[in-house]
């Protein structure tokens, strides 16, 4: 699965680097989630009115599992149809690709995380970021399975080798920010870019440890390595960042703004709703909404209870921007030397674009 984050190469004309979905199932995942959309009233929903017509937008976004969670889930409970938009999900490879598609003219609105985001403006995407749909990190930092016993703490992976999706991505910056934070000279490791798939790599000791996601993070444990860091629990959160890390959220052309600032705000109140029935939902509910493509094998099980384990600390249950969430990723750029810490977070950010 490709990684929220790849850094933005700018292009005169974008061209979609897309992950094909079934539209079967994609279409049976959304008719299954308005049938049952009765019974969300305690959730404040209501039966979408069939026959309406729905304006047609594109939402283009990365494809890490757990990030996909409540756009899936708004759609197949019928939340974007209830604002009167027919939403189209375009799955890209990487975060890189979703603003690609956003600056390049390709969707309306792109989501992705904040890094991204902000590598993008840096680049020169003239992009503002107006909702949230994600306030932590999806991914932690664990030891291999033979490392378990001799790293016990982050400062013990001086002189290690340690996997990362890419250098200049999402989980590359934390890395470097906790390094530093436990006193290890980023130097001394040697860090290896095995793209998002860090699994085999760790369960087979090929490194010492590296930054994972789910289901790879939960298959580990249940082999015995070790989490040092874990960037989905807001207690983890709250001890090594300060409190919530803006991960998920979208964004929009600024020239834009003005012409789209009704659709934008129906657009977050569907989002909204989404977000109180991703906390309120069964796990295997959610599950049921994503695209069986996206999942593998057995791991359907595996992200039912990822989700049930994470998901109150994931996901907020409003939209609204988390001004010092935001400026804690530009610091963690910034001490990283990402392109995203030269940003000042006015320039990318503006929480008054929801109000009416």
């Amino acid at each position: 699965m490709s990684d929220c984050c790849h850094d933005l190469q700018p292009k005169e004309h974008a061209e979609l680097d897309i992950l094909h979905i079934s539209r079967d199932v994609r279409r049976r995942t959304l008719l299954k989630g308005m049938a049952g959309a009765a019974g969300l009233a305690a959730l404040g929903g209501v039966m979408p009115t069939f026959g309406q017509d729905l304006k047609k937008i594109r939402l283009a976004f990365c494809s890490q599992l757990l990030c996909v969670v409540p756009y899936e889930a708004t759609r197949a409970a019928g939340f974007f149809a209830e604002e009167g938009l027919d939403v189209e999900l375009v799955y890209t490879r990487g975060g890189s690709a979703a603003l690609q598609a956003l600056n390049g003219g390709a969707v309306e609105y792109a989501a992705t995380s904040f890094d991204a985001a902000l590598n993008a403006f840096a680049s020169g995407a003239d992009i503002v970021r107006f909702a949230t749909t994600g306030r932590l990190p999806l991914f932690a930092l664990a030891t291999s399975v033979e490392g378990a016993e001799t790293i016990t703490r982050v400062s013990d992976l001086e002189g290690r080798v340690l996997g990362v999706s890419a250098l200049g991505n999402a989980d590359h910056a934390f890395l470097m920010y906790l390094l530093e934070r436990a006193g290890v000279d980023p130097n001394s490791v040697e860090f290896a870019t095995v793209g998002t798939n860090l699994y085999d790599a760790l369960r087979l000791g090929q490194l010492d440890a590296g930054m994972v996601q789910e289901p790879a993070l939960s298959l580990l444990q249940e082999r015995g390595a070790r989490v040092l860091v874990n960037g989905m629990d807001i207690d983890d959160a709250n001890e090594y960042l300060g409190g919530p890390y803006e991960f998920m959220g979208v964004a929009v052309r600024r020239e834009e703004v003005d012409e789209r600032r009704e659709e934008m705000q129906r657009l977050a109140r569907a989002l909204a709703k989404g977000l109180v029935y991703v906390q309120e939902a069964e796990p295997e509910e959610l599950v049921e909404a994503l695209p069986r493509e996206i999942i593998t094998g057995g791991d359907r099980e595996i992200v039912a209870a990822s989700l049930a384990r994470y998901r109150e600390s994931l996901y907020p249950r409003e939209v609204e921007l988390d001004l010092e969430a935001m400026q804690r990723v530009i610091d963690v750029q910034k001490a990283a030397g990402g392109r995203g810490g030269s940003v000042e977070l006015e320039q990318i950010a503006n929480p008054d674009l929801l109000a009416s």
